[in-house]
């Protein structure tokens, strides 16, 4: 398998990374015996680049993953994010982009994953109060001390990255990009090339929308993100859920899921894009990198943007969108 490189000097990675988020919380029970055989099943396929943050769990989700690594370490491309502020509080948000907060966060994070090194951090959210060169120029000085190798941001805009590599060299761009997100594609993408920053695309199959197996949001686990999440809810899943049918009959004629055509398509759009589809459960996870494997033919992706056009979905990503930067 190609493995693709984040940023023009950053690590090479397997094409799909692993999102471990749902490992902690957001989409109903959990157990970590099984996330732990997801995580190592992963590295054993060749999945290299595994993605967790601070906020995930309140830190748990950091705890798990450094525990489920501690032995094959030198295996894992290990990416964790900052900024945005829980304090012990599950339903509170609050954004942090402060230098101090960043040495603070940081050293945190080291002691919750049991590295000596985070070998991609980012902001998980740009702080309106504090100039994103500030942010960044304590982020670069993680890099100097060694407690960090690459840098990223999260759900940026063109203007925002521009600024923050005028500071440092920013590897790693991550933001929700799918067959169902495609709101980067007009200027944050091309900036990003540009400026030799890959693509790290969480959400890929749209929060399983793109699998196409969910049930109605109601059914759905009662802390499960999804049942208020308006791409889920009302007419906008009735009318959501039409556009998936379609994506299944591309994807039977392709003889593939719709998750690995989803998967596949956001493969196609580029080598400095790697997806990150998370997932807690093993079936999911061998499913997914199955994908990683798949060339589609011309003919299935112009059916996918005939089917699926940019502007396509209905509703937003998430039921408060003004923590979204640009």
């Amino acid at each position: 398998m190609k493995l693709r490189r984040i940023g023009r000097e950053g690590p090479q990675v397997f094409p799909l990374g692993l999102g471990c988020m749902g490992m902690s919380e957001f989409y109903g029970s959990t157990r970590e015996s099984e996330s732990v055989a997801v995580i190592h099943r992963a590295l054993d396929l060749g999945v290299n680049l595994l993605d967790t943050a601070d906020m995930y769990g309140i830190g748990e989700n950091e705890r798990l993953v450094g525990r489920a690594v501690a032995d094959r370490r030198d295996r894992v491309v290990l990416a964790t994010k900052f900024g945005v502020v829980r304090a012990g509080n599950p339903e509170g948000r609050g954004i942090n982009g402060s230098p101090e907060y960043v040495r603070t966060a940081c050293d945190a994070s080291l002691s919750r994953l049991g590295v000596d090194h985070i070998d991609l951090y980012y902001l998980h959210r740009r702080d309106p109060q504090v100039p994103i060169e500030e942010t960044v120029g304590a982020m670069a000085e993680l890099v100097r001390a060694g407690k960090v190798r690459w840098l990223g941001l999260s759900e940026v805009s063109a203007q925002t990255l521009r600024r923050a590599c005028s500071v440092h060299p920013i590897s790693a761009l991550q933001s929700e990009f799918s067959l169902f997100s495609r709101g980067i594609e007009e200027s944050v993408l091309p900036a990003a090339r540009e400026l030799g920053t890959s693509l790290v695309a969480y959400a890929p199959i749209s929060r399983g929308l793109l699998g196409g197996a969910l049930p109605p949001s109601d059914e759905l686990a009662a802390d499960d993100f999804r049942r208020v999440a308006p791409r889920f809810i009302g007419e906008n899943a009735e009318r959501n859920a039409r556009l998936v049918a379609e994506v299944k009959v591309i994807a039977d004629r392709a003889e593939l899921s719709p998750a690995q055509l989803a998967l596949a398509w956001l493969l196609a759009q580029g080598e400095d894009i790697v997806p990150i589809p998370g997932t807690k459960r093993l079936r999911y996870l061998e499913e997914n990198v199955a994908a990683a494997g798949v060339e589609l033919p011309v003919e299935a992706l112009t059916a996918l943007e005939s089917a699926v056009p940019p502007g396509a979905v209905h509703g937003e990503r998430y039921p408060d969108m003004s923590h979204i930067d640009g």
